[in-house]
């Protein structure tokens, strides 16, 4: 079981115990991530991310607080996505206090220094550049640019190398503290910790407190589209990679749960229809899967697969049939309760390890504000019926909601169009 606890400065600690375990796992989210963003400091909150590696008065560089955590075995890493950045630390829980000391001062006490800001810069445009040229990454991210046009939830998240340029340092303190903020901040402690564990968060984070909450927010987005709409990118590679796929449903809306089993039966697993029948059977593909995303507002479902480039429009075809195929007809009893069984056995799996723990609670209470154990989330999946998926597929699987994004050498987009027929 977890508990949730309300500092005095309005921050949320999320606490999940697994004493079964010699780790324990601490993970600070706050509710911030590039759809939060004006198209000029798009990348911010990436950026931001990095720097809190890079050094603080107490530790004054990269390699001084790297060498701490390394010297006892952690792990450590951050993240940032469209509406999150988290930063966590995995760590021998009798060294809990040494976490929440380095983690607090990274968050608080970074330089920022200009120096440094200037040569991040350059390996962030690095790393944008390995991420243009890594097809099955970018391939999400077109898909995505699509499906959400004109929204900040369709920008990149790490920015355009134009964006991260012109990033400068007020700009960069100024976010900051404009969103990292208590209210904005949920802690997730998974693990093995003793009942002092509440009393060590106060004494590293409730200081921080703040008299006004953050003025910035989201651009709600709902979708106009009326046509399928394609989005190409050429590039000369050796396999073509496509994410095909539609807008959903939004965190909190129960026809998540029926989707979800949709995206097992379709694409979740090496047993899946498309798998089978895209890879197995007619061999298009070596990588083919389905997935789901959601997000305050809205999400989607997406097809994503690496596909031979002499056979792409059959590819595409054979795929787009598997959607009509489920919408009008459904799924077997067979089928539900494996993507039943499966996603039982993936939780379970999963939920073994501390960080995992961590994640799953905080979260469900940063984006929703409603935590669901994983007996109670499964107990809602358990609970969907075969018409209830066949309803959601019909409801999702639209041609005038269809959206296409293709990598690879092309240069006419019409022929893809041409294809999205359902």
């Amino acid at each position: 079981m977890f508990k949730k606890v309300v500092l005095k400065n309005g921050l949320r600690l999320v606490l999940s115990p697994l004493q079964e375990t010699k780790s324990v796992t601490l993970l600070v989210l706050f509710g911030v991530g590039s759809r939060y963003e004006k198209k000029d400091i798009n990348g911010i909150s990436h950026f931001i991310e990095h720097m809190m590696f890079k050094g603080t008065e107490k530790r004054p560089n990269s390699l001084a607080l790297s060498k701490e955590l390394d010297g006892v075995g952690a792990e450590y890493n951050a993240y940032t996505s469209k509406d999150i950045t988290g930063y966590y630390i995995k760590i021998n829980q009798k060294h809990l206090g040494l976490a929440l000391d380095i983690l607090s001062d990274m968050l608080f006490n970074s330089k920022f220094d200009s120096e440094e800001l200037e040569r991040e810069k350059k390996v962030i445009v690095e790393e944008i550049n390995m991420y243009e040229d890594n097809p099955i990454m970018f391939v999400d991210q077109l898909f995505e640019e699509i499906v959400y046009q004109d929204n900040p939830l369709g920008w990149i998240v790490s920015g355009s190398k134009e964006s991260v340029k012109n990033l400068d340092q007020r700009k960069i303190v100024d976010f900051r503290d404009e969103l990292y903020r208590p209210e904005n901040t949920v802690i997730g402690l998974a693990g093995n910790f003793d009942d002092e564990a509440v009393k060590l968060v106060e004494q590293y984070f409730v200081e921080r407190t703040t008299k006004e909450k953050s003025k910035i927010n989201f651009i709600e987005f709902e979708s106009e589209q009326t046509k399928p709409e394609v989005n190409l990118k050429f590039k000369e590679t050796e396999q073509a990679l496509i994410a095909l796929g539609f807008p959903s449903y939004k965190h909190q809306d129960l026809r998540l749960y029926p989707l979800m089993l949709l995206g097992i039966i379709l694409g979740g697993n090496m047993s899946s229809r498309l798998f089978i029948r895209v890879r197995e059977q007619l061999g298009l593909a070596y990588s083919i899967g389905a997935s789901v995303n959601a997000y305050q507002d809205i999400g989607n479902f997406v097809v994503q697969a690496g596909l031979d480039i002499a056979r792409i429009d059959e590819a595409i075809k054979a795929i787009l049939e598997e959607l009509i195929k489920i919408k009008n007809e459904g799924v077997t009893k067979e089928e539900l309760k494996r993507a039943k069984d499966f996603i039982d056995g993936k939780i379970t799996i999963d939920l073994e390890e501390s960080s995992s723990l961590a994640d799953w609670y905080a979260k469900q209470e940063l984006l929703t504000g409603e935590i669901l154990t994983p007996e109670e989330k499964l107990k809602k999946i358990f609970a969907v019926t075969a018409e209830e998926i066949q309803e959601i597929a019909k409801d999702i699987i639209q041609e005038s909601k269809l959206n296409l994004a293709v990598i690879g050498p092309f240069k006419d987009k019409t022929r893809f169009e041409k294809l999205l027929k359902l």
